[in-house]
């Protein structure tokens, strides 16, 4: 079972470094697919592009992570569509089966495929469009049913639950797969998913190459995926916490428990964020922070996994308003917004401290992406912020303490208030660690940063 390991930016072939400049022609995408992403005004791979395109092509399979927001999606999707061409215009069942384990994620998903595919031709020289077929639990089954039959969808989207449900009653037959990805394959077989997702691979059980990606794949996380890998997979891994480090600046704020509504409220007023997502530990919080935010005449939705069982809309139509900007804050769950990929979300707020390190590089991944800069704001008390320092420490960050005060964002005593679109990262360390006669001065600012929080 054991396969090779990339790490870092050592390229797909023979060693040498993957450099940005690559093109995706270089790396053996057809002018088909690069004509596509031109319109998206994407010419260059990125890093994690560079190394995986190369190896799915190869055949190889393939597990990889990288940071969120670096482009995974089009990682798989472009050299799995390629290598499937030439069948995907010839009639049967299912050849390409995608699972993720969120409705949101299966949707953004096809989404993405349907955009690669929009103006493929077929044999006969004719503009078509391959077909699709999302299967998620909150939609009709019946309805899915007579999609599978009318439409004949050769490639699969869905949450491992519904596709394994579909399976089983005789109307999915996944016997001809030869393409599998486990999107955001860490938390498909965490406890609470596992099952479904070995019985989904089980089912696939020809002949297939299989893809699995994640913002986080632990030691223990490789174990329980590789089983599902098949022959010899690879495993690729980008420079793991560039964005995390380098694009998003991490603040920590200090409410009581008890106040953190009005702590979020008060923030969201100072920072005039214009869109915040915000994070709560469980989904019954969620809901209820979500009522009061509207109570105080803040456009706020939520997105959480058992708001279907009051509007089985309801999540789609959160979503929806929230990437649309019809509302400026989205509070949700961590396996609700896993893997989204939400444009212009300027500021990641949580409300809680995550007990390792996986949830906060996923919850910090929803903003700074597409080369654009962010904030991630922590609030909490003062056991939760002690926390979050050993945290810190364990992500090679640095978080900086802010307070409150007078409608404005500042740092603690003795130190510049932070504007939007100032450099505080480099402000903090000029002042933190001093520079020549002010270096014993920045000693005790470091000092201070570690009391507050």
């Amino acid at each position: 079972m054991a396969g090779s390991i990339l790490t870092g930016p050592a390229a797909a072939g023979g060693g040498t470094a993957a450099r940005r400049e690559e093109t995706f022609s270089g790396l053996g995408c057809a002018a088909f697919f690069t004509e596509r992403l031109q319109e998206r005004n994407i010419q260059v791979p990125t890093a994690i592009q560079a190394l995986v395109i190369p190896r799915i092509l190869a055949g190889e399979n393939t597990l990889f992570r990288s940071a969120t927001g670096t482009g995974k999606t089009f990682a798989y999707l472009i050299p799995v569509f390629q290598s499937a061409l030439e069948a995907l215009d010839s009639p049967g069942g299912p050849l390409i089966l995608i699972a993720s384990p969120t409705l949101e994620l299966c949707a953004q998903i096809k989404g993405e495929a349907d955009f690669l595919l929009e103006r493929k031709e077929g044999k006969e020289g004719k503009e078509g469009k391959t077909k699709t077929g999302l299967f998620i639990g909150s939609a009709s089954i019946q309805r899915q049913i007579e999609a599978l039959r009318r439409e004949k969808p050769r490639i699969i989207v869905g949450n491992p639950a519904r596709l394994l449900q579909l399976e089983r009653m005789g109307k999915l037959n996944l016997g001809k797969v030869r393409f599998l990805v486990l999107d955001e394959g860490d938390r498909l077989t965490a406890e609470e998913l596992a099952e479904d997702t070995r019985a989904l691979a089980g089912a696939a059980c020809g002949e297939r190459l299989t893809v699995s990606c994640s913002a986080t794949v632990s030691g223990k996380s490789r174990e329980r995926i590789l089983p599902l890998m098949g022959r010899a997979p690879v495993f690729i891994e980008s420079e793991e916490h560039e964005i995390l480090r380098e694009r998003i600046r991490h603040w920590a704020l200090y409410s009581g428990k008890n106040r953190k509504a009005d702590a979020l409220r008060d923030f969201l007023a100072a920072s005039r964020a214009k869109k915040a997502l915000v994070f709560t530990g469980r989904g019954a919080d969620a809901g209820v922070l979500v009522s009061r935010l509207q109570a105080q005449g803040i456009a706020a939705a939520g997105l959480y996994s058992d708001l279907d069982r009051r509007d089985k809309h309801a999540r789609r139509r959160a979503f929806d308003d929230f990437k649309a900007g019809r509302a400026r804050v989205l509070v949700s769950s961590d396996l609700a917004a896993r893997g989204l990929d939400i444009p212009g979300i300027t500021h990641v707020i949580q409300l809680d401290v995550p007990a390792g390190e996986e949830p906060y590089i996923h919850r910090a991944g929803r903003t700074a992406r597409a080369g654009k800069q962010g904030v991630m704001v922590t609030i909490g008390d003062r056991e939760e912020l002690a926390r979050f320092a050993a945290l810190e420490k364990k992500l090679g960050i640095t978080v900086y303490p802010k307070i409150l005060s007078q409608g404005r964002i500042r740092a603690p005593e003795g130190m510049p208030s932070i504007q939007e679109g100032t450099d505080d990262n480099r402000v903090y360390r000029e002042r933190q660690y001093g520079r020549s006669a002010d270096e014993g001065r920045g000693k005790n600012h470091r000092r201070e940063h570690h009391r507050l929080y």
